[in-house]
């Protein structure tokens, strides 16, 4: 594969004026940590890969984002990452809604964060530890169940259970696991709200990268 992909050339080249120096400076910053990362377009939107998904990046109309696919797993010490909660739902992104480059920590900082994304995948990390220790063996995978939170909103609203209810198990289990991690009881609230919203609209949990 190679290390840059034109369709993130032309992804940057349709973005909007302001959005198109933030995603330059971010494609910059993550290929000068290592060539071996790699460019891909998924669900609409420019990732970066090395043995799996690193971080991606994207533009909206009136902001941009730049995220770690496995974000919860990085280290920081500085607390720049803002996990869970509004910023990272309306986003789509680990650092908030980015207007401009300087809303983005320093180059240095980012490339810090690339390096542990790599190395997570390097070791194979599915929630384990940066330390490269030796993991337990996996558990069982078990079924996963809708909570009953969910069950309760899919009933009273109709035209939502029926979506639902026809979608594909995966994509089901995308807004059950959207709704379990959620870290408190006022994010967990907001994104029930929103996934009967886009239930009853017919959308899946990832309609706006499709």
């Amino acid at each position: 594969m190679q290390q840059y992909d034109a369709r993130v050339d032309a992804y940057i080249g349709k973005s909007a004026p302001f959005a198109k120096p933030i995603l330059e400076h971010v494609r910059r910053v993550v290929h000068e940590v290592s060539p071996l990362i790699t460019e891909t377009i998924k669900w609409g939107m420019p990732f970066f890969e090395y043995k799996g998904l690193v971080c991606q990046m994207a533009a909206f109309k009136q902001h941009a984002a730049f995220g770690f696919w496995r974000a919860s797993r990085l280290n920081d010490p500085h607390h720049l990452l803002k996990l869970g909660g509004e910023n990272e739902e309306s986003a789509g992104g680990s650092f908030g809604r980015v207007y401009k480059i300087e809303d983005l920590p320093s180059e240095d900082a980012l490339k810090q964060f690339v390096v542990q994304a790599m190395h997570l995948n390097e070791i194979g990390d599915k929630g384990g530890n940066m330390s490269g220790n030796p993991k337990k063996a996996p558990a069982v995978k078990k079924e996963l169940v809708a909570p009953d939170y969910l069950l309760t909103s899919l009933d009273e609203n109709p035209k939502a259970k029926e979506t639902f209810e026809k979608f594909s198990p995966s994509n089901k289990k995308e807004y059950i696991e959207w709704l379990l991690e959620a870290k408190t009881d006022a994010t967990r609230q907001k994104r029930l709200e929103t996934t009967i919203e886009w239930l009853t609209e017919g959308k899946t949990r990832m309609w706006k990268y499709k």
